[in-house]
């Protein structure tokens, strides 16, 4: 495309509005035959109308096209990440398509539409004429974009990877324009564009030429001449410096791979796990403890970024750690690591803090003290690494840091002990064996040492998932977890983690959200770098139905804590629930790059692609390597829902020989009896006898839960399907009716919508057929789990196929 410049005076009639722009054309299009034109023009048209951005925007009627001759240019107007999605969507469609090529330029900026002499729209201004100039940059493949719509980028972590800097390129008139080049893997183009290579070449030409002086000066002439300059210089540069702005994007043209790099604060830290030199191995929960509290004193610092304990600890096993990768890894400038020796009633920690951007000591110490000196040591390591960083603190966080945790160091090893329990505790197989032992731990610790307020904070926390996840679901757990938290707070009314505990009680025990989030919002004046509290304000906030907050919330915790399994799955869960699947598959393919084998995370990707497109065959294939490489790994990735979609007798045995006796807890709280899933395949299978016997079984073990809490809704929405699922007609639609009206989504945009979902497939199992669709079509007017492939695929809801209403709406969900 050659657009012509454009620009204009403005005058009243001129509506200007900001377009994201995409710009493509082929490659060697001049040398191509007529009818070979014509050709690669028909096919790239088709390849670029059949992606899912260019669908979405064209059906909301936010999309300009228009052609230019060797290609053309789209206008969106939504959001700048929508050109940029189109154009890896482009650059996949076309690798199966050789017989040509493109290159793509991105931009945002000021358009205006105009009518042509054919009285249709164009579009002027300087939005399409930057957008030009960044296409002509590129070579064959490349996908470059301007450093303008890139800033905007790069604030997403699932945008990072794919930018790469390759600095300034001169365009028309002598303007430079910093450009990116996006690319990762398969997609896109990673060489650097040939014109920016011959522009470097012909500075570092220019840079050999001898400067120019003035024949004749005198030399004390010349020497008073540069000392003024210099002086000048000196001075302006001071000023800038003193009023620059620091930069939005840290150009990292000089690195090796290139890539972009988000800002990173010069008061920043990452504190490793400590190395433990004692002779004893179980001292390894000392060691830990000693950094551990060392973070967490640093972690009160208000003008410091720490990052937090889940993801520093993924490297404590490392056979070699490169600081300078891991700090671009954790996002910080420096890196404090040490180690911990204890003999006897002695211990000797050592220390050094490493700039991990230069690679230098920037201190170090050996502290050889008495065993009951340890606190102190944490506290002295810490408040020096904050004067180091030239960080503020303020007399209450001096105060805090002073703060001893315990006096009793037999307490203090049961707490961390219990604390590595509560680390591994995210999926509900393993929650239930390792919360009760996380629980005694913490009950010997707190007998120890009464005045121990974090133990007694923890304690609330562990009795509150005991309580939330199911399986201790008594008002007796929730005793204990307000015990535990009115202790804390007695013992220190002000302290941000008693506070937590106390949000955490509201959120696990009364979804009680509002108080959950104030007390959040406490919390977080003691707690500034706890990524807990934004985690917690994320998932509060996705319950309250704030899906864009809950996003950005859920970001910053990732921020502070980017290696956190936890909060990069509840990123996937928002997405998935959103149907927002290439973000989830995102999510998922970041979290493989940290735990490149983790089973949970390599079946959850592959769940996706079958919500997504109703393919089966990712789940079958990656379920069948996972249990190939662990036979014991099976109960925790082979999913009944996901297993019957397979629509196989040997599935369906196989998923039932792997669910867990003792049952697993759904995604909205209720342990789900193995007895269900065995009704449910027995009635999928013909065998109603089987399938009667399997639900009175089920109902039995859901009636005993119901019997210690008679309004708890999950329970009770259970229980009227597996009545449908008896055939016990109107008492299965009371029940799902009463469920949804104690949780009704306005409550809990979440698990008040599973139970939505329950009631769809309680009509459809008792044959309200009409209600069953209005029901579905009511659920798809917000975000939820009742995706494409679960309504295509699954048995649930083969009672209304055949149905135009149904069919429709499985067709609208369908991948564009």
């Amino acid at each position: 495309m050659n657009a012509p410049d454009t620009s204009v005076e403005p005058t009243p009639d001129l509506q200007l509005e900001i377009a994201h722009l995409l710009l493509i054309d082929v490659v060697g299009y001049s040398k191509l035959l007529v009818n070979e034109q014509i050709e690669v023009l028909q096919k790239l048209n088709q390849i670029v109308r059949a992606t899912e951005c260019f669908r979405a925007a064209e059906a909301s009627d936010k999309l300009i096209r228009v052609p230019t001759g060797d290609g053309m240019a789209l206008l969106f107007f939504r959001s700048p990440e929508e050109p940029v999605r189109c154009a890896l969507e482009i650059s996949k469609a076309l690798q199966d398509h050789s017989q040509f090529q493109v290159r793509m330029g991105v931009h945002s900026g000021p358009v205006n539409r105009v009518t042509d002499v054919n009285d249709k729209t164009n579009i002027a201004g300087s939005g399409i004429n930057v957008a030009q100039r960044v296409l002509d940059c590129g070579d064959a493949g490349h996908i470059l974009l301007s450093a303008h719509i890139a800033e905007d980028l790069v604030h997403y972590r699932h945008w990072q990877p794919y930018l790469h800097d390759v600095g300034e390129c001169e365009v028309k008139h002598g303007r430079r324009l910093h450009l990116f080049n996006l690319y990762k893997d398969n997609f896109g183009n990673r060489q650097v564009p040939e014109k920016l290579k011959v522009q470097k070449r012909r500075r570092q030409q220019a840079a050999w030429i001898p400067p120019f002086s003035a024949p004749g000066w005198p030399k004390v002439a010349l020497t008073f001449a540069l000392l003024v300059l210099a002086i000048a210089l000196g001075i302006s540069l001071l000023m800038f410096f003193q009023r620059a702005s620091p930069p939005k994007i840290i150009s990292s043209a000089a690195e090796p791979t290139g890539s972009v790099a988000v800002p990173i604060p010069a008061k920043s830290v990452a504190v490793l796990p400590f190395e433990n030199f004692s002779d004893e191995k179980e001292n390894a929960y000392f060691a830990d403890g000693v950094q551990d509290e060392i973070l967490t004193d640093l972690a009160k610092v208000a003008d410091l970024k720490v990052i937090s304990r889940t993801s520093v600890m993924q490297y404590k096993n490392a056979v070699s750690r490169n600081l300078r990768e891991i700090a671009q890894e954790l996002g910080v400038a420096h890196v404090l690591e040490g180690s911990v020796q204890r003999a006897g009633n002695r211990v000797r920690v050592t220390a050094q803090l490493i700039d991990a951007r230069t690679d230098t000591h920037v201190w170090a110490e050996i502290y050889d003290r008495d065993l009951a000196d340890v606190f102190a040591i944490q506290s002295e390591i810490a408040k020096t690494i904050a004067d180091q960083l030239q960080a503020k603190i303020s007399p209450s966080e001096k105060a805090a840091i002073e703060k001893a945790p315990t006096t009793d160091l037999a307490a203090f090893d049961l707490y961390e002990r219990a604390k590595a329990l509560w680390a591994d505790v995210t999926d509900p197989v393993h929650a239930k064996e390792k919360l009760p032992q996380a629980a005694q731990l913490l009950d010997e610790a707190v007998a120890r040492d009464p005045q121990f307020l974090v133990a007694w904070c923890l304690l609330s926390r562990v009795h509150g998932a005991l309580y939330w996840t199911g399986h201790d679901r008594t008002q007796a757990r929730l005793d204990l977890a307000n015990v535990a938290v009115q202790t804390a707070l007695r013992l220190q009314p002000e302290a941000g983690e008693a506070h937590r505990a106390l949000a955490t009680y509201y959120y696990y025990g009364f979804r009680d959200y509002a108080r959950a989030r104030s007390e959040l919002a406490v919390a977080r004046r003691t707690l500034p770098n706890d990524a807990e509290i934004f985690l917690y304000t994320g998932l509060i906030d996705r319950r309250e139905g704030h899906w864009d907050d809950s996003t950005r919330n859920l970001e910053r915790a990732l921020d502070l804590d980017p290696h956190n399994l936890f909060i990069l799955q509840q990123l996937a869960l928002s997405y998935l629930s959103q149907h927002r699947y290439e973000d989830a598959i995102r999510i998922d393919d970041r979290t493989l790059t940290i735990v490149p084998a983790d089973p949970l995370t390599r079946i959850t990707r592959a769940q996706v692609i079958l919500r997504w497109k109703a393919d089966i065959k990712p789940y079958q294939a990656t379920l069948a390597t996972l249990v190939a490489e662990d036979p014991r790994i099976a109960p925790d990735v082979d999913y009944p829902d996901y297993a019957l979609c397979e629509r196989t007798a040997a599935a369906a045995t196989r998923a039932l020989a792997n669910y867990p006796r003792d049952g697993v807890t759904t995604d909205y709280g209720i342990t789900c009896p193995r007895a269900y899933w065995e009704g449910v395949v027995a009635g999928w299978q013909g065998d109603s006898a089987k399938a009667q016997s399997a639900f009175v079984a089920a109902r039995s073990e859901v009636e005993k839960i119901l019997a210690k809490q008679p309004d708890f809704a999950a329970g009770i929405s259970l229980l009227g399907v597996i009545d449908a699922g008896l055939g016990r007609k109107e008492q299965a639609l009371q029940e799902g009716r009463r469920a949804c009206e104690l949780l009704p989504t306005s409550k809990d945009a979440i698990s008040g919508m599973a139970l939505a979902i329950n009631l769809a497939q309680i009509y459809t199992w008792t044959g309200e057929k009409d209600r069953a669709i209005e029901q579905i079509a009511t659920v798809e007017r917000s975000p939820n789990l009742l995706s494409y492939g679960l309504l295509k695929l699954h048995p649930y809801w083969d009672p209304l196929r055949g149905d135009s209403r149904f069919e429709k709406i499985v067709t609208s969900l369908a991948p564009k």
